[in-house]
């Protein structure tokens, strides 16, 4: 293990929590890194589990002593990633694995620029409207909303080395997996399996001069429906 960074941001209702959630279940190796929070718990969270929950004045005490590798304020609330999970994965020989947001890798890649960046796509639009209706938790002004801020965020696809579109749960699960193998196997300079050599080539598929044509229709489908609206 080398303590490698893998960013993993996607538009809200792409699939990016499921996506993680089963790399995580599968792939030995990997810490997750909890992110901090000045929004309060929703539902079912509790602190330490799905983020760690503090006030403003603490965030920003934290971020006055540059405990961050990246921040971000979102509507209105902070977000950051700890720099001591970086510290602690790299001590203990594990690769770190970052759910952020596109500002957020942007910052990280500042600051570790050998971290391997990763954007899962949907399909299209409509798709991705469909996902975010199914779950039920949002009135349709705020999916506008957030369907507004998926084109802004996928208009940032080309900084990413590996573009996801996740069509299928289970075929993007493998893909991911593969995304991972492959970098370890780059960095380590190891030997070649049959196997491996499935995982490098599936992977070589996601990268991002192999899948920017689907990249940017999808981008355009968001553009198409913006302009069919208005």
């Amino acid at each position: 293990m080398s303590g490698t960074v893998f960013i993993i941001s996607a538009p809200s209702g792409s699939g990016k929590t499921t996506l993680t959630n089963e790399l995580l279940r599968r792939v030995p190796g990997l810490e997750f890194s909890i992110s901090y929070t000045t929004r309060p718990p929703r539902g079912s969270e509790k602190n330490g589990r799905e983020y760690f929950f503090v006030d403003r004045a603490e965030f920003e005490k934290m971020l006055a002593q540059d405990q961050f590798l990246e921040h971000a304020d979102v509507f209105g609330h902070y977000y950051g990633t700890a720099r001591r999970f970086l510290e602690d994965a790299r001590q203990r020989g594990l690769d770190l694995v970052l759910d952020i947001d596109v500002q957020g890798a942007r910052q990280v890649k500042g600051k570790v620029p050998e971290a391997v960046s990763i954007f899962i796509l949907p399909p299209s639009r409509e798709v991705l409207e469909k996902r975010l209706r199914d779950r039920g938790e949002d009135d349709s002004q705020t999916i506008q909303r957030r369907l507004h801020g998926a084109r802004k965020e996928i208009e940032k696809y080309p900084n990413y080395d590996y573009i996801l579109v996740n069509d299928r749960l289970d075929q993007s699960t493998d893909a991911l997996i593969a995304i991972v193998a492959a970098e370890r196997l780059k960095r380590s300079g190891g030997a070649v399996s049959a196997g491996a050599a499935a995982e490098l080539a599936l992977a070589e598929r996601c990268l991002l001069p192999n899948v920017r044509d689907r990249a940017q229709q999808i981008l355009d489908s968001f553009a198409h429906s913006a302009s069919v609206t208005q």
